[in-house]
């Protein structure tokens, strides 16, 4: 039983390793969350939700497996609304390529590392969305590519035919970078799965 009640502030923690991780955290309080910054996995119990932010995968990775982080972090991902944007969308991946690496393997799909080239294909784009409110900036930065998807798996955006903005029940998974852009709109979409979860909880 959850001790918030539905008028409590949401608490996300978001994943402060590496990456721009403040950011996240300047997108949270803006839709009205109170970002938690998770450098330990007992601090994982204080948060109603999850977000991996991007930065360098096999750098999580290689942090992640000191201290038992790793294993808290799948039970976490795997009972609580995680939101994960470039790297984070690769470690909660099944299946990664270009080259294999281990990961949180809860997001049923396929994704390709550094498929859109390196730091000098980073672009800005604005795309059609699931999204009520008309076109949606994304920025990529290094992208990954998602390549194949399960059958649970909504794909709320695309780029030239490749999802780029995914949700599987409880996780949300972009490949560009939302903390980067003025618009909230895929922050406030996450914040909303959270609150659904809440109000299971309570």
């Amino acid at each position: 039983m959850s001790t918030a009640s539905k008028d409590t502030p949401l608490h996300i923690g978001v994943l402060a390793i590496q990456g721009d991780y403040a950011a996240h955290a300047k997108a949270l309080r803006e839709t009205g969350a109170e970002p938690v910054l998770v450098r330990k996995p007992e601090e994982l119990s204080s948060i109603e939700g999850l977000v991996i932010p991007g930065g360098e995968s096999t750098t999580f990775l290689k942090f992640l497996t000191r201290n038992g982080f790793l294993d808290a972090l799948q039970s976490f991902v795997r009972n609580k609304p995680t939101f994960g944007t470039c790297a984070g969308c690769i470690l909660l991946a099944k299946e990664v390529r270009n080259p294999s690496q281990e990961s949180l393997a809860v997001l049923d799909a396929t994704v390709e590392r550094n498929a859109y080239g390196r730091q000098v294909d980073s672009t800005i784009q604005l795309g059609e969305s699931k999204i009520p409110g008309g076109p949606l900036e994304m920025v990529y930065i290094r992208a990954p590519r998602i390549v194949k998807t399960g059958p649970e798996v909504e794909v709320l955006a695309e780029r030239d035919g490749f999802p780029v903005l995914v949700r599987q029940q409880n996780i949300v998974a972009a490949t560009f970078h939302p903390e980067l852009s003025s618009d909230r709109r895929v922050h406030q979409l996450f914040l909303d799965l959270v609150r659904e979860q809440r109000k299971q909880d309570l």
